[in-house]
């Protein structure tokens, strides 16, 4: 699993009492790479974590290893799911799972 990057907000500088041009091209600039800072880690989360925003039965989960450890979705077709046992199918309880790396646990 990825680790998202994070975004710190920029510190702005004072406004000048009259209008420069000098210091509206650096404040768009500030705010320019703040927001494609945003969009970036935007797109890490879409890309990197595409899991969250799915709900698989158990036999159609991908693989935990490739999922990496820590990745995170959902199953609709869990057996008495049970917090950190890996999940079985055959029932028909929703539940979270995570990747441990090897295998897909309830949690």
């Amino acid at each position: 699993m990825t680790d998202i990057t994070k975004v710190v907000a920029p510190r702005l500088p004072n406004a000048p009492l009259r209008y420069e041009p000098a210091y509206q091209d650096q404040f768009m600039n500030i705010l320019r790479l703040y927001f494609n800072q945003l969009d970036n880690s935007t797109q890490q989360l879409t890309t990197n974590h595409n899991l969250l925003y799915s709900v698989y039965t158990v036999a159609t989960l991908p693989s935990a290893v490739t999922s990496g450890k820590g990745a995170r979705t959902f199953v609709s077709d869990a057996l008495a799911p049970t917090f950190g046992a890996t999940v079985v199918t055959g029932g028909a309880v929703a539940t979270p799972v995570y990747s441990d790396g090897t295998n897909w646990k309830v949690g």
